[in-house]
């Protein structure tokens, strides 16, 4: 698939996730980095995003541990949360 397209799509993935704040957190997490990721990177969002809100959300916010799986610089950035939009 094309990288733009296959772009496109897991951005709305990002974005139409059913509540408000994961929508925030996993849309706003895409936006910030998706441009500098490599296939691996992207391979790794697009399986990622699979995953229930509420356990990224946990992960992401460091009340459960990260699955050995989703461990590494993808989620260690997402953990840092600075790129969450606040709406004003």
């Amino acid at each position: 698939m094309d990288r733009e397209i296959r772009l496109k799509r897991l951005r709305f993935r990002a974005w139409h996730r059913g509540t408000k704040e994961a929508d925030l957190m996993i849309g706003g997490f895409f936006d910030a980095f998706a441009e500098g990721w490599d296939e691996a990177a992207t391979d790794w969002f697009e399986a990622f995003i699979e995953e229930q809100d509420v356990d990224i959300m946990a992960w992401a916010i460091g009340i459960q541990p990260v699955p050995p799986r989703w461990q590494g610089p993808m989620m260690t950035r997402m953990q840092v949360l600075d790129y969450v939009p606040i709406p004003k």
